[in-house]
């Protein structure tokens, strides 16, 4: 199966943790972020092709 996303999706769900970081959860498995940027590392990981 192929997954794609758009960037500006998976920055939209990246939420601010009100310290400076971010959480982000894709496919049930969750994590914290420092920077929004890192969503993109995660997607590709996850196997998705990122629309820009």
């Amino acid at each position: 199966m192929i997954k794609t996303a758009t960037f500006e999706a998976l920055l939209g769900d990246a939420i601010s943790d009100g310290q400076g970081g971010f959480n982000f959860t894709l496919e049930g498995k969750s994590y914290h972020l420092l920077d929004k940027d890192e969503v993109r590392k995660i997607a590709e990981a996850h196997g998705y092709i990122i629309i820009y």
